[in-house]
């Protein structure tokens, strides 16, 4: 039971699978906004129109394939409330350094170090989202994130195509959409 108390809190255990180290593979990633608010846009007519914060959403993960070697964003949507990402991420042969905590260390980096060992595909998420909260931060947007984001593990090349043609009929089908309010 001591595993479920981190600094004598007790804290939600992981939704990542146990058995997989999200540093190689495929992913189907899911990223909602607190409590699925529409920050992002809505749609008319079967058109995503985009709020400022979405349309910054949207442009930052054409960045993201430019910012890592390793990995690259095969497909994605921007919903009102959401984002969905078919996410590669290629081995990557660096060895992991031990973390140690250092007095000197401030908390952001620290939490960089952190989140660079916790997996390349939580790494990747984690730059997203604070990023678009940067922004939203800095033109006086209120807006926040749901604390964490879900993926699946895509198994074979089916399951890929299967996830691309969700991504890309999503906001086609965005009133039959679990996250549609």
């Amino acid at each position: 039971m001591s595993d479920d108390l981190y600094r004598n809190r007790y804290r939600i255990p992981s939704a990542r699978a146990d058995w997989h180290d999200y540093n190689c593979g495929c992913y189907f990633v899911t990223i909602c906004t607190n409590k699925r608010e529409h920050f992002f846009g809505e749609i008319r007519d079967k058109r995503m129109i985009f709020s400022e914060l979405g349309s910054f959403a949207n442009s930052y993960i054409d960045k993201m394939n430019s910012l890592y070697h390793d990995a690259q964003i095969l497909s994605h949507v921007i919903m009102p409330n959401h984002v969905h990402l078919l996410v590669s991420v290629e081995k990557n042969n660096k060895k992991k350094q031990n973390l140690v905590a250092d007095k000197n260390i401030d908390v952001n980096e620290m939490m960089r170090d952190i989140a660079n060992h916790c997996g390349r595909l939580s790494n990747m998420i984690l730059t997203y989202k604070s990023s678009v909260t940067r922004f939203a931060t800095k033109n006086d947007i209120p807006f926040r994130w749901q604390s964490r984001f879900h993926d699946r593990i895509i198994r074979n090349y089916d399951e890929l195509i299967i996830k691309d043609m969700y991504i890309k009929n999503n906001i086609s089908n965005w009133k039959d959409d679990e996250y549609y309010l």
